[in-house]
C-alpha cells in the first residue's frame, strides 16, 4: 500500500506550505514510502483528488486544499485530521497502516487491547 499526498507546488499560501511540509516531513522521519502527488503542476492529479475527496469532507465553499492523504486510492483524511492522529499517536491507523512493533503507537494499541 502506498500512501499519496496531494500537495501544491506553487501554492502563494504559506501555511498551506508548512501544512505540506509538516506532513511529508514526518512520513520522511517515520520512512512511512509515499508518493507525492502535485495538482499544481499535473491536471489528472488535481482532478482526481477532488473527485476522490469524499462529499463529507468538503469545504462548503470552494474545493478540498491541499495537504489531502490518501492510500492507495483510499481517502485518509486533510492535515487537521493528520495533525490530530498525530497528537494521538494514531498516524499508522489514520493513514491504515500497521505500527511498527516498538512505536509509541504500537505499544498504546497493546494497551488498548489488553
Amino acid at each position: 500500500m502506498v500512501i499519496r499526498v496531494y500537495i501544491a507546488s506553487s501554492s502563494g499560501s504559506t501555511a498551506i506550505k508548512k501544512k505540506q511540509q509538516d506532513v511529508l516531513g514526518f512520513l520522511e522521519a517515520n520512512k512511512i514510502e509515499f508518493e507525492e502527488k502535485d495538482i499544481a503542476a499535473n491536471e489528472e492529479n488535481r482532478k482526481w483528488m477532488r473527485e476522490n475527496v469524499p462529499e463529507n469532507s468538503r469545504p462548503a465553499i470552494g474545493y478540498p486544499l491541499p495537504p489531502q492523504i490518501f492510500n492507495e486510492s483510499q481517502y485518509r483524511g486533510d492535515y487537521d485530521a493528520f495533525f490530530e492522529a498525530r497528537e494521538n499517536n494514531a498516524v499508522y491507523a489514520f493513514l491504515g497502516l500497521t505500527a511498527p512493533p516498538g512505536s509509541k503507537e504500537a505499544e498504546v494499541q497493546a494497551k488498548q487491547q489488553a
